[in-house]
């Protein structure tokens, strides 16, 4: 178990792009992501109320119990001569992944329970997103994005609690940001980047709220390591992952 919490490389916003083009990665920290979102960090705060009210994950197959979740999909439309970048909700779905990507949960159509309809609405919930599909525009030319936003509370009530109980791992989309929306009372949680096709890596512990790993999925490779309770009360780590893919959404497939 790692205790020591290496910092992150924050950077501005305006080196996040060049360096997810030239090293796979890069991290905001709060300002950063505000910045990203077009709202202050203040209008940001207020999504923190949805993460003490997630629903238990019935998939681990892990045979643990410490994830929550909410989950929900949207199509996040690029601006045009005669419109704004928009943000387009889907029906509730399922999430899939191939076992080539999630060798532990991949082949599963995974129903999880959707994210709030307030929450949708909050104009610094479709910043985000919106922030997000324009760096992945600059990554990878400006197109309709296929979005999956995901609420994760991994808790310590069982003693230890696994954010990637897949291990490292590519998610099959082109832009994934992993947003530390809170930490209490543990220990561990550090995350590792790794260059995907070669030995090359950083470590570090995404420590404040509203600090952002961008990751370039097609050549990174990611995990954060488990965590345990740093006292005798309860502990855990809450994040909002975005995986932003190109040409559609991932689905079982048909038949």
């Amino acid at each position: 178990m790692t205790t020591s919490l290496f910092a992150p490389p924050t950077v501005a916003l305006a080196q996040a792009a060049p360096l997810l083009q030239t090293q796979g990665f890069a991290v905001l920290d709060s300002a950063g992501t505000a910045e990203l979102a077009g709202h202050p960090v203040a209008a940001l705060n207020p999504l923190q109320a949805d993460w003490p009210h997630l629903e238990p994950d019935e998939y681990l197959l892990d045979g643990g119990r410490y994830r929550r979740r909410r989950h929900a999909s949207c199509v996040l439309h690029p601006a045009s001569a005669t419109q704004a970048a928009w943000v387009e909700g889907m029906p509730h779905r399922a999430h899939w992944q191939p076992v080539t990507y999630n060798a532990l949960h991949g082949g599963l159509e995974r129903w999880f329970a959707p994210v709030a309809a307030n929450t949708l609405a909050r104009p610094a919930w479709q910043g985000l997103l919106l922030g997000v599909a324009a760096l992945a525009d600059v990554l990878r030319g400006p197109q309709r994005w296929w979005c999956e936003a995901h609420q994760f509370r991994i808790d310590t009530t069982g003693g230890i609690g696994r954010p990637t109980p897949e291990g490292a791992h590519r998610d099959g989309v082109d832009l994934v940001a992993v947003i530390l929306v809170s930490r209490h009372g543990i220990k561990g949680g550090e995350t590792r980047v790794f260059d995907a096709a070669g030995p090359a890596g950083q470590r570090f512990t995404l420590s404040q709220p509203w600090q952002t790993l961008l990751l370039d999925d097609a050549r990174v490779i990611h995990e954060s390591t488990p965590i345990q309770p740093e006292g005798d009360g309860p502990g855990w780590r809450d994040t909002l992952v975005l995986t932003l893919r190109g040409g559609g959404f991932q689905d079982a497939p048909a038949g």
